[in-house]
Order: structure tokens, then sequence, then C-alpha cells
């Protein structure tokens, strides 16, 4: 008996110390009767019978004694990062070590070559630091509003581009994106005259198909005309016939004409006073000329007798529209990167002087024209809001990120970046602002060029839409 008690002993201690290991009781009351009843029948009482009464007595004994000793107390069990199992660990500094790899090679993919291209490739451009004045305040007159908006459409996609306007009585002129110079008349577009030939689809065929920009009305019922790449004009449009004045092959003292822009012509037709925006660049690239602000361009006079060119102003940025005052005693000439306009006097006690007539203009001006008042019209398609932000200016002071820009993105995608606000403003006869017209989102009047003034009306060019737009005044 006493060998079978040991062994009994062994197996309840084992039992107990694994349910104390688990937290469970040592001994659950079901387990206790199972115990009685299998020890029962091993031991037997004095006189020979088996009893289980003595069995639980000295079960409940080793119970008490050998559990209290080998229970240990229960202990809350915290989950820390310590607690997980290696293979967690892992797994987790695995995955972040895969998403960092991940976001340098896309870095790397995205900056090397960025960097590659600001490093090895050139741009196209040159600029040196402008400094500009303040834009004025767009309060007073020029308080923002949307009279070019009541303007209303003519010829809609029967013409493209047309950049400026001249009448002969009531019949009108304009030059057009594809080469032509046409007459519109009685609601109909009819081709007069062309100076280049080919096709005219994209800016890379404009030197040969030829861009008339300048036109004007000569005394003798003919037009004078500037082709930015052919040279200066002189069209008979009821004969259809095409002279050539001056070629753009011709150098003027030693340099050529690589952009000519826009012309004024005396009453008499004797002068020719016209824009030669760069040596340098042409007009398809007419932002790059912006953007750097070269000073190669140039005033000149032409004589319609004696042929001869003379040089009236040098070293112009950008030089553009020209506008004879109504005594005809000095020439306005816009100067498109600086945004002011000059004067040269071409006869009187100042004859051969030049000043600036009016400065820090509220956009960047293009073609210059007479008004009714004794004033002039100044066409602007891009402006230098105030309030606001102007990227030009901006820029001005910054030459390398105008390099870095012009490095990265075409011409044509930064235009997209310059709002598409055009600003008509009339000056009186001493420069001083008189109105302003707006189309502050271009819906109507889109990229204008040119205010040419007719008959109570403002008949507006663009080089860029494809129609032309009428204002009653």
């Amino acid at each position: 008996m006493g060998r079978w008690l040991g062994i009994a002993r062994k197996n309840l201690a084992a039992t107990t110390s694994r349910e104390a290991g688990r937290g469970g009781p040592y001994v659950t009351p079901a387990r206790a009767r199972a115990g009685r009843r299998s020890l029962g029948r091993h031991f037997r009482a004095p006189g020979g019978r088996w009893s289980a009464r003595g069995a639980d007595w000295r079960l409940r004994t080793m119970t008490e004694a050998d559990g209290l000793r080998q229970r240990r107390p229960l202990r809350p069990q915290v989950v820390t990062d310590d607690n997980r199992t290696p293979e967690a660990k892992g797994g987790s500094s695995f995955s972040g070590r895969v998403f960092r790899a991940t976001f340098l090679m896309l870095a790397a993919f995205l900056t090397i070559p960025l960097l590659g291209a600001l490093v090895l490739l050139d741009s196209p451009i040159d600029p040196e630091p402008l400094s500009f004045k303040e834009p004025p305040l767009f309060l007073g007159v020029l308080q923002p509003n949307t009279k070019l908006q009541q303007a209303e459409k003519l010829f809609e996609n029967q013409l493209v581009g047309p950049e400026s306007i001249a009448n002969i009585g009531d019949v009108m002129f304009t030059g057009t994106a594809d080469g032509r110079v046409v007459k519109l008349e009685n609601g109909e577009v009819e081709t007069v005259a062309r100076f280049g030939s080919g096709l005219c689809k994209t800016r890379d065929d404009e030197p040969a198909c030829g861009r008339p920009l300048g036109i004007r009305a000569g005394p003798n019922g003919t037009l004078f005309v500037v082709d930015a790449y052919k040279g200066l004009f002189e069209v008979n449009p009821w004969k259809r016939e095409v002279k050539l004045l001056l070629s753009s092959e011709t150098p003027i003292e030693g340099r050529k004409m690589s952009f000519l822009n826009d012309l004024t012509v005396t009453r008499d037709g004797r002068k020719v006073y016209f824009t030669d925006s760069s040596s340098k660049w042409q007009r398809r690239d007419y932002l790059f000329l912006l953007m750097e602000g070269t000073d190669d361009g140039r005033l000149l006079e032409y004589d319609t007798q004696t042929k001869e060119v003379k040089v009236l102003l040098d070293h112009l940025r950008f030089p553009n529209g020209v506008q004879l005052s109504p005594a005809e005693d000095f020439v306005l000439v816009a100067e498109s990167a600086m945004v002011r306009i000059r004067r040269f006097y071409v006869s009187g006690l100042m004859k051969g002087g030049a000043d600036v007539f009016v400065e820090n203009l509220p956009g960047f001006p293009d073609n210059i024209r007479a008004s009714s008042s004794g004033g002039y019209w100044v066409s602007m398609a891009a402006i230098r809001a105030n309030p606001g932000f102007s990227m030009l200016d901006f820029l001005s002071e910054r030459p390398f990120l105008k390099k870095v820009i012009f490095k990265l993105f075409s011409q044509e995608t930064v235009m997209k970046f310059v709002p598409r606000y055009s600003l008509v403003l009339e000056l009186s006869d001493s420069g001083a602002f008189q109105r302003s017209l707006h189309d502050p989102e271009g819906q109507v009047v889109t990229y204008v060029s040119e205010a040419h003034e007719h008959n109570g009306h403002l008949y507006l060019g663009s080089f860029r839409a494809p129609y032309l737009c009428r204002l009653r005044l």
C-alpha cells in the first residue's frame, strides 16, 4: 500500500503543478471525486476490506500539504513588443525595410533625371536681371470690369490670329497666322496677298510661309505691311499686286532683321517707321525674347523715295507696336519687356531726341493705335496684377529660375501658366490713363494684340484667337 500511495502522491503533485502553471485551480471537485474512486479500489481498510474513505483522508491531507507548497501566485500578463515572437518582430522589420527601399528608389527615379536635366541640358535663353517698379493698383481708372466681354465675335473660325487691322474706307484688312493678307467685306474673307509659300500648320512652318503682323493704310489706296520673316511690303489689294520695299535679309548697320513687328506711316506715305524686335529671336520664339529681355531691338525709318533705312533707336528690349502722333512730330514705340512706351522725336525742336512717354504700365504692351479723343489705345495680352501675383514680375529679377523653367518646359507649356487676362488701355495725348477695358478671364477677347478704332467701334485683334472682335464704344 505504501508503494501505491507514493505513486498517487507523485501523480497528484504533477497535476497540481501543471494546473497552477496554467493559472487554474489545483484540484477541481470532479477530479477529486474521480481520484477518490480510483484510490478506493487500491487501498484496504483494517479488516481486509477496501475503504474509499481512508483514501479520501489521505488524498485531502496530501493535497493541502503539497498543493499549498507548489501553488504560485497568479500574475497578470501584459503584452508588449518584448513578448512578441521573433518571427513577428522579424516580419515587421522586413516590411519596414521594403517600404523604405521602395520609397528611396522612387525618389531617386524622379530626382536623378531632373538633376541630370538641370546640369546637362542647356537653357535656350541667357536672361539678365530686370528691375520693375511695383505695378499700379487696379483701382480708379484701372478698376477691373468686364466691358470687353460685351464684344461680338466676327468671322469666327474663318481666320486665325488677326494680329493687326487697317481700313480703306469701310473695307477692312488684316494679316493672319497662315501667312495671308485678307480683305473682310460683306461677311466674306478674301485673300489679297501672300508673302511666303508652303503649309502653315505649325510654328516651325512660319519662316517659310511668312507671318504678316503690322498693317497700315497708305495715301494711295494701298496697304503697307510688315511680315515678321519676309520684310516690308506695299500691297495693292484691288489689283492683288505685291511690292517688296525692304527684305529681312538686308543687313541694317551690320545686323540682320529677325523679327519685324509693327509699323506706322506718315500721311503722305513718304516715311515708314517700323520695329525690328530682335536680331537674335524670331517671332515664333517671342516668349524667349520676352523672358530673356534681349536689348537688341531697334526702331527704324524707311524712306519710300530714297530707299534709305535709318536706325532711330537701338538697344530696345522687345520693341513692339509703333504709332505716329497726330502732329507727326514724334513716334511712340512700345518696349514690351520693360512695360513702358518710349518716344522718339522725328521733327521740331526736339528732333532726334528720345524720352519715356509712359512707364510702369499695368501690363505688357503690344500694338499702339490712335484714338478719336486724340490719345492712344494700347493693348495688353498679359497683365501685372496688383493686388495679385505677376509671374513675369516675379521672374524678372531671378534669371536662374528663367533658365531652369525653359530647360524643362516648352514655350507652349509655359504659356498655359500665364493668365488669359486681356486689357485695353486708353492713354491721353500726354500719357495719362483715361479708361480701361477688361476681359479678366479672356472669355471673349483673348490674346489681344491691337485695338483699332473705326466709326464708333473698337476692333480687337489677336495673335492667336480664331476670330476678330468688335466692341461698340
